[in-house]
């Protein structure tokens, strides 16, 4: 049985030793999307640093409909914000690419994220702070997650729980079900993430947890993609010469 409110508070007292090692009057910041991930991620930080401390950044790309969760979350913690639209930022990237180059559908999905976390880095870098990666385990392990995007940070709170494990200390932080339990859609296709994924969380957590699922073909999905994707959660290569 997953004990939320011991996972919580180590989690908590884990973020404020963070900061007493790598900046101590440092401030965390993190892209607010309005999902369970960025909701909970500034709920631990607000409960470990205090509000003051903690500064979220809200980035449509031109119109967000669902950016009324964002202004939820920030105001329901009371935490500084900023709102910047980085659409002229990614038409810009787009009209700027040669003629003779096209770029594909996987780097125009991707090229947002990246532009997104490009943006929270230069808040952050102007504000004292430190990144915070939004990152769960169940989205690491099948790889859902962009690159130098959202899967990029300075420190990662919730890499080692599950999309299930989030929720149930989202609920233990106080946070409206409706950040909690919103249905979680990518940002950048317009797709939810199950409907991405070809499988539910509850599915996939089972699994990871358990090692339990009842089927086989979803049981290959998921283990092709845990292993198409490991490169994404190791250090880059790199060349040692002997000297």
């Amino acid at each position: 049985m997953f004990d939320a409110k011991r996972v919580k508070d180590e989690c908590v007292q884990w973020i404020r030793d963070f900061f007493l090692e790598n900046g101590p009057d440092c401030n965390a910041v993190l892209g607010i999307s309005g999902g369970k991930d960025s909701s909970v991620a500034a709920a631990l930080c607000v409960e470990a640093l205090g509000k003051d401390r903690v500064v979220g950044v809200l980035m449509p790309c031109g119109v967000q409909q669902d950016i009324d969760a964002a202004y939820m979350l920030v105001k329901h913690l009371g935490i500084k914000h900023f709102e910047i639209n980085i659409k002229d930022a990614v038409e810009g990237i787009k009209n700027a690419v040669p003629e003779e180059l096209s770029l594909t559908a996987q780097s125009l999905t991707n090229l947002p994220a990246r532009i997104r976390m490009a943006t929270v880095y230069a808040v952050s870098q102007s504000m004292n702070g430190r990144v915070v990666n939004t990152c769960n385990l169940s989205e690491d392990w099948v790889g859902y997650s962009t690159r130098y995007g959202d899967a990029a940070g300075d420190f990662s709170p919730m890499c080692h729980l599950t999309v299930t494990e989030v929720k149930a200390i989202g609920r233990l932080l106080g946070l409206p079900d409706a950040l909690v339990d919103k249905t979680p859609i990518d940002g950048l296709s317009g797709k939810t993430d199950e409907d991405n994924l070809g499988f539910t969380y509850a599915v996939l957590d089972r699994y990871i947890r358990t090692g339990e699922i009842e089927d086989e073909k979803t049981k290959e999905l998921i283990d092709r993609k845990h292993k198409a994707n490991l490169f994404k959660l190791q250090l880059m290569p790199s060349f040692k010469p002997e000297i």
